[in-house]
């Protein structure tokens, strides 16, 4: 018995597994180890004030890639694509490490750090997972990825594993921290040759795309939004929650670094936190998540995440302390991440498909951002005003925050009380299909 015979894979598909597999593992895997030591170091570099600035840039730029989507997939060779992006991905790290040899400032290294990251989890996985679907048929589709999806978890344990055992072998051996982005340099060019060699003989599904300016993209989006009640509370909600998220992860950085004070003491333990947050959303996903959306109407999941927002604010302002900080950052990420996030793709796929990319890119990219952005520049403005006038302002943004909670509870129940006449809106029909099959449909049933 062969052993991809477990699997139920099928002639070449062992190797494309196989390949794809490790490029999303590699790309997982360095994304983890250049996310936690860049905000480990960054803490250490300078005040933590400053991350605030990083994240109103980090979103500025992901609504600008998430703009220039369409343009970057639907107009190359998207085999060529991946494999320029990991090739482009080593050369940048390689860059980074050059930044540190030639002793530009700390602060400007572990913020281009932190904003590379942050474009390996969205650019990445947006190129990976379109090439995934053009390469295999729906059938194919649903028989392997899981199976690749799994080695993206894999990749995660792996990353978040050896940022946390870097600090201490690194200072027994002498090494300087920066040198773990060497490794990154060569996962990305292992994975280059990987994709290249497996990739070389495929044939691409050829798909046809509506060529429509960014504009054009924008303007239907909105208007599906904004004419159907259902999704525009559901924007309300994930702006004012995308405010809170933002504030709380804020907070819980700044009471954290006050606790670990060195890099090498605050990677350690973020290693920690983040292993044990990915291990606890596995198991939601596993055993809860479904299970609440199965038992719950789909209008009834978006409660979850505000009241956990709206509670972990007011814990934080009522107990200031390291124990209440994480365990809020985790209950929030945790929540987000798996009840939410599964929700709302759900309610995305209520969607005709012919509208489906726009309203998703502007729920998935334009609002997460915004809000994101909105988020940082109110808590800057509030620490600013703060220092200047010497108030306890970290009371001030966390009552932002709560208050942002309740809103989004606000609108969570709004679009609850408005779901019923949505789904009525001629906008969620979708495209008749022909007479014959939709008898056929019938028959079949």
């Amino acid at each position: 018995m062969k052993a991809f015979d477990v699997f139920k894979l099928k002639g070449q598909e062992g190797a494309l597994v196989m390949a794809l597999g490790f490029a999303l593992m590699v790309n997982a895997l360095a994304m983890q180890v250049s996310g936690i030591v860049a905000i480990s170091g960054f803490l250490e570099a300078t005040s933590i004030n400053q991350i605030l600035i990083v994240m109103i840039v980090d979103y500025a730029l992901i609504m600008l890639v998430g703009s220039l989507q369409s343009v970057i997939i639907d107009k190359f060779n998207r085999v060529l694509l991946i494999q320029w992006v990991t090739l482009i991905f080593s050369f940048a790290f390689i860059v980074l490490r050059m930044m540190f040899l030639v002793k530009a400032p700390n602060w400007l290294n572990y913020s281009v750090m932190y904003l590379l990251s942050e474009q390996q989890f969205v650019l990445f996985p947006l190129i990976f997972w379109v090439l995934a679907n053009d390469i295999f048929n729906i059938a194919q589709a649903k028989r392997l990825f899981p199976l690749i999806s799994g080695w993206n978890f894999i990749g995660k344990l792996l990353g978040i594993g050896i940022a946390a055992i870097s600090p201490a072998l690194f200072l027994r051996l002498e090494i300087k921290p920066e040198e773990i982005l060497l490794l990154n340099v060569a996962v990305y060019l292992i994975a280059f040759m990987v994709l290249f060699t497996a990739l070389r003989s495929v044939e691409v599904r050829k798909t046809v795309q509506k060529s429509e300016t960014l504009k054009e993209t924008l303007t239907e989006g909105w208007d599906f939004v904004r004419n159907v009640p259902a999704f525009k509370y559901l924007m309300f909600a994930i702006l004012a929650l995308t405010v809170a998220d933002t504030i709380i992860e804020f907070r819980f950085l700044v009471v954290t670094d006050s606790v670990f004070v060195t890099q090498t003491s605050y990677q350690t333990f973020f290693s920690i936190y983040r292993l044990a947050l990915t291990l606890m959303a596995l198991v939601v996903q596993a055993f809860v998540t479904g299970y609440l959306i199965k038992q719950m109407q789909i209008k009834n999941t978006f409660y979850f995440f505000p009241i956990v927002a709206f509670a972990g604010a007011v814990g934080m302002l009522l107990v200031p302390g390291v124990g209440m900080a994480v365990a809020t950052m985790a209950s929030v990420k945790l929540i987000r991440d798996t009840i939410h996030e599964s929700g709302r793709a759900s309610f995305l796929g209520l969607v005709p498909e012919e509208r489906r990319g726009r309203v998703s890119t502007m729920f998935e990219t334009y609002f997460n951002s915004l809000g994101t952005i909105l988020g940082a520049s109110l808590a800057l403005l509030i620490v600013t005003l703060g220092l200047r006038a010497n108030l306890d302002y970290h009371l001030y943004y966390l009552g932002l925050a709560a208050a942002a909670g309740l809103f989004a509870l606000w609108a969570a129940f709004s679009l609850a009380r408005t779901y019923d006449t949505s789904m009525l809106n001629w906008r969620l029909k979708r495209r008749q299909r022909h007479t014959n099959a939709s008898l056929l449909d019938k028959l079949t049933d």
